[in-house]
């Protein structure tokens, strides 16, 4: 892979508060534009990105206020190109010295335009920051199907889980009858069974009052016994068999099935509440396997997810996605350093375009001396050059700005760090 490309020299006269300036900055590493405030420093930062984005970055008013002479912008990078925006026009010239394509078009093959405008991601959402490297990484597309997948899962789960503890809730307030037949009773089958009794009730009845016949018959025959002794010796025989068959009859009580046919509407209500308690429970068991199934198919997608984002050259250590936003060292974009917001951007913005090797950054006082030597050391380990502004007139400061001018060229102070440290 090339080297990726930097800027080796930049000149600006007449850009909004910019009156004369020339910049050779480090090849990587950070080098510094310091002074006061109102002085031209973000004016350096906008002439470059004009020069090289071209009209989109162009200042609503790019002419100096104090002199009547039209801009003029110089740059030179580290590939050979020259780029030029000079006269009332600020007609664009790009000098190729391999004798390419030259023009706008040329420039947009390798300049990172997030490089030029940080602020612009900064200020993106946490998710919008998360997915604009999800898909520089190549793999948005599919987390963003594997998210959608897992939060569809969730709300079913998390419905069904509803439903099962309602289920199990419901079944556990329900009456319970232990004492009760397990089927409900049907009122047909008692009277039936009563009437059968009653059936075999009265054909015992139809042998006792056959017997009171018989007997009263014997009680004629006794007293016409001389005149009917051969009829007498026929009905004893009858009255025998009668007495003996009467011996071995017993009556059934119907005393049980008239309390049950009585409480049968009280049995069965308690049987209902039993059968609908154990329905109450299969369901909630149901749904609980439901939840268990879901759960699992949560865990798979979230497997999965975790295996695209470790399968995935991210960055920077330290940096990941978790819930469609980016995370750095387990702190969420609201919960890191200034710094580290800054250096999280830095290294997304650059995999945007890995061949643009320079980005730009504004007001950098928000970082002390040590964590912006820190930082320094990091754009060096990882051959990113970054011009930037601070409201400084420190050493640390490569260039300090007064009045639009470049007043003194300060010696940058040295690492006191180990490198790659931040």
């Amino acid at each position: 892979m090339p080297e990726p490309i930097t800027i080796s020299q930049l000149q600006i006269e007449n850009v909004k508060r910019v009156k004369a300036l020339k910049l050779t900055p480090d090849s990587a590493g950070l080098t510094v534009v310091g002074g006061k405030n109102n002085q031209g420093k973000t004016s350096v930062l906008d002439a470059i990105a004009w020069t090289l984005g071209g009209n989109k970055y162009k200042p609503s008013n790019p002419k100096n206020d104090q002199s009547v002479i039209p801009p003029f912008l110089h740059l030179e990078l580290s590939n050979g190109l020259r780029i030029e925006r000079t006269g009332a026009n600020s007609t664009l010239k790009v000098i190729d010295p391999k004798g390419n394509k030259a023009g706008q078009t040329l420039l947009d093959e390798f300049i990172n335009y997030l490089a030029l405008d940080l602020p612009k991601f900064m200020a993106a959402t946490n998710k919008e920051k998360a997915l604009i490297l999800l898909q520089i990484l190549g793999i948005g597309d599919k987390l963003h199907q594997l998210e959608q997948q897992e939060s569809q899962l969730y709300n079913q789960r998390h419905a069904i889980g509803q439903i099962a503890d309602q289920k199990k809730k419901f079944a556990a307030e329900m009456p319970d009858y232990p004492d009760v037949p397990e089927f409900l009773v049907s009122a047909m089958e008692l009277i039936q069974q009563q009437q059968e009794i009653l059936a075999i009730n009265g054909e015992n009845q139809h042998k006792r009052d056959n017997l009171s016949s018989l007997q009263a018959k014997a009680r004629k025959i006794q007293q016409d016994i001389n005149q009917l002794l051969e009829q007498q010796k026929a009905i004893l025989v009858d009255l025998e068999i009668a007495q003996k068959s009467a011996l071995d009859l017993q009556d059934q009580s119907t005393t049980e099935l008239e309390q049950n046919i009585n409480q049968i509407e009280d049995i069965n209500v308690k049987v209902r509440a039993n059968l609908d308690k154990a329905k109450a429970e299969d369901d909630a068991h149901e749904y609980k396997g439901q939840y268990d199934t879901l759960t699992t198919q949560i865990e798979d997608v979230r497997k999965a997810r975790l295996g695209l984002l470790q399968g995935a050259k991210l960055p920077l250590p330290g940096l990941s996605i978790e819930d469609s936003e980016l995370v750095y060292n387990g702190h969420k974009w609201d919960c890191m350093s200034s710094s580290e917001q800054l250096k999280v951007a830095v290294a997304i913005v650059r995999q945007t375009k890995p061949e643009c090797g320079f980005v730009l950054l504004d007001k950098l006082e928000q970082m002390d001396l040590d964590t912006l030597r820190e930082f320094g050391s990091w754009l060096e380990s990882e051959g990113l050059q970054a011009i930037a502004t601070r409201v400084s007139t420190g050493e640390e400061c490569h260039l300090i700005i007064e009045d639009g001018y470049a007043v003194n060229q300060a010696v940058a102070i040295p690492p006191k760090f180990k490198e790659g440290e931040f």
